[in-house]
């Protein structure tokens, strides 16, 4: 075939029906530029959905960007494409497209690219047929018969570009990130890392929120294999990925999906529901099926082309919404009259039902602020189908807590025991996330009221909370060890504080906290069930006292929190059964920087009833700590 051949009908037509219905799950291997042999020559089929073009045309280096050179075939529902012969991996490209109503035709870039040049150049690249060889399949095996609903799940939330940097203040590649990524991660006991979004995007600032690459892992920190080794190499080491991934909404930027074929196409028309005034973005046109499979397909391609063990959807209160963060009078109401985006909806369902159908033990989280119900129970049973939610109640109640002085707190004791209310609506996750770290907001550690002694009391005290109270666990980077300043993204963290014994005591407490979690069923098994979790005194507001027990069938712990710096002596706590007790956990204990006031590491029952228990111990009660008890016998206390 010469190069200025134009052949049609490359693509078969049951896989254009099955993206015009919206149900097409590997679009990708269609759309995009894609590897084909073709009448004896080997060479990419490119090939663009854009309905409203007038004509669209392949350019790059391979014809001096000249959109003469290779125009493309328009085939039914407004896919265009074209076979070009002969061209080498790596070779940049973009469409020119041309609108009966531009004065000009326009560049744009591909949505379903598998790769792009560094910003700010914005061409997608010529990806090659991945060279990764997986060894994971044991890892993926255990994932799909894992019950991931009573397992424990503690999640280190991770930006690639601002963990660690090079010493010449470079971007880490995705390689050189995972080994000293994973060792950190593995040394502090959590069961995964979550990744900030990787999909591309053409601004640092935004984190990876706003995408223009929605199949393409960003070239800041190396090759799509780069990102495979990184994934493998934390299977190899016993941690799951999950990646952050947001359809939310997408940038303006002119060079992506903003107005593509030179009108709204990905986008809603109408800006009282296409636009995202707060974020300066778009907003998926969901009611298009071909813009539903570009996103469904985008969700399957990370879970299948990268083995990550599963997505935290972003923002998904401004999904279901129209009126999301919009004055009164400037929004559109659904047929129906209503608020509710009922496409979106209808979305976030099948994006749920799929994943769950297709890739069994992979999990998919929302992160959803307001008091939607059923977002993490099934579709079939009128919920959204995710795995689990973030739980934003008990996180801002926690913080806003934590953050008046002791003096206070008795006044505001509900905020630490009215989330017992909700806490099994939903699967809940429990986070201290970046968003909690930035925008003036200050460090957790910055946030902690008091002399500098209290406040590193106040932070260990908040994550023995965290780690004992019913949820999964999810903390962002540089919490665990302390960080005092606020998460600043254009550098690497300051690990320089590990050198200070307050800082590397705290990470000390995670990484016993992330054992104990992992180890004591009684502290995850029933994380979403109200019968893993009991007070024992919740009333106690007097001295900000908080008495509760963790259970499974066969082990509890009991968990004994002094949110005051004053001791509380022979605090006499009630607890199910007589016999030995061992201090499993003293947050005020010296290795993690704190006065080392305890119980020597034991405690007998004494036959007294209290707390409407048979029998109780005499407890002293450290300042500004948590104390964890174990009965002698079990696991955790061995």
């Amino acid at each position: 075939m010469t190069a200025g051949a134009m052949p049609g009908g490359l693509i078969p037509e049951y896989d254009l029906h099955l993206f015009h219905q919206g149900h097409h799950w590997h679009i990708y291997r269609y759309l995009g530029a894609n590897r084909r042999h073709v009448d004896g020559s080997d060479g990419v089929l490119f090939a663009t959905w854009a309905p409203n073009a007038r004509a669209v045309s392949v350019v790059g280096e391979f014809n001096d960007w000249d959109g003469r050179s290779h125009p493309m075939a328009r085939r039914e529902g407004g896919v265009w494409e074209r076979f070009v012969p002969g061209l080498a991996d790596d070779c940049r490209y973009k469409f020119e497209l041309r609108h009966p109503a531009a004065p000009a035709p326009f560049l744009k870039t591909d949505p379903y690219g598998r790769c792009f040049e560094q910003r700010p150049a914005t061409a997608a690249v010529i990806a090659g047929a991945s060279a990764h060889s997986w060894k994971d399949g044991e890892w993926m095996a255990r994932r799909r018969e894992r019950d991931w609903l009573h397992a424990p799940l503690s999640v280190y939330e991770v930006h690639a570009g601002s963990w660690r940097r090079r010493e010449d203040g470079s971007f880490m590649n995705y390689r050189e990130l995972a080994r000293a990524l994973v060792a950190h991660v593995a040394a502090a006991g959590y069961t995964h890392i979550e990744l900030l979004p990787l999909t591309e995007h053409p601004l640092d600032d935004s984190w990876g929120y706003q995408s223009t690459g929605y199949y393409a892992p960003t070239s800041r920190y190396g090759t799509p294999d780069d990102l495979r080794w990184l994934v493998d190499h934390c299977h190899d080491h016993g941690i799951g990925v999950i990646l952050d991934w947001a359809p939310g909404h997408f940038p303006r930027d002119d060079h992506a999906l903003a107005g593509f074929d030179g009108q709204p196409l990905y986008e809603y028309a109408d800006p009282r529901i296409g636009e995202h005034r707060d974020w300066g973005t778009f907003v998926f046109d969901y009611g298009r099926p071909e813009v539903r499979n570009f996103l469904l397909a985008s969700a399957l391609y990370w879970l299948e082309e990268f083995h990550v063990d599963g997505l935290r959807v972003d923002a998904v209160a401004s999904m279901l919404y129209r009126d999301y963060s919009r004055p009164a009078g400037e929004w559109l109401p659904n047929f129906e009259g209503g608020r509710e985006n009922l496409e979106a909806i209808a979305f976030l369902r099948e994006l749920n039902a799929v994943v769950h159908d297709r890739f069994p033990g992979a999990l998919v989280i929302a992160e959803e602020s307001t008091a939607w119900p059923l977002v993490s129970r099934p579709a079939d049973g009128g919920g959204l189908g995710f795995s689990m939610k973030w739980n934003m109640g008990w996180m801002h109640d926690t913080l806003d807590y934590f953050r008046l002085d002791p003096v206070h707190r008795r006044y505001h004791h509900d905020r630490l025991t009215f989330g017992q209310l909700y806490a099994y609506s939903e699967n809940f996750v429990l986070p201290f996330s970046h968003d909690e770290v930035v925008h003036m907001k200050g460090s957790l550690l910055a946030r902690m009221p008091g002399d500098p002694w209290q406040r590193f009391a106040n932070l260990r005290l908040l994550l023995a909370y965290q780690y004992t109270h019913p949820g999964k666990k999810l903390m962002f980077m540089g919490c665990e060890f302390g960080q005092d300043s606020e998460w600043d993204f254009r550098t690497g963290l300051p690990w320089q504080l590990l050198q200070r014994p307050a800082h590397a005591g705290i990470l000390r407490l995670v990484t016993d906290l992330n054992r104990l979690y992992r180890e004591l069923p009684a502290l995850h098994r029933y994380d979403f069930e109200q019968r893993g979790f009991q007070w024992l005194d919740c009333n106690d507001a007097l001295h900000s006292c908080l008495i509760y027990m963790r259970r499974d069938e066969s082990t509890h712990a009991i968990v004994a929190m002094n949110a005051t710096p004053v001791p509380r002596m022979e605090y006499r706590v009630g607890v199910p059964a007589g016999g030995v007790y061992r201090e499993a956990l003293n947050s005020d204990s010296a290795m993690y920087g704190g006065g080392n006031l305890g119980n020597l590491g034991w405690l007998r029952t004494e036959d007294i009833p209290a707390m409407g228990m048979p029998c109780s111990l005499r407890l002293v009660m450290p300042p500004l700590a948590a104390v964890i008890l174990c009965p002698a016998g079990s696991e955790a206390a061995a």
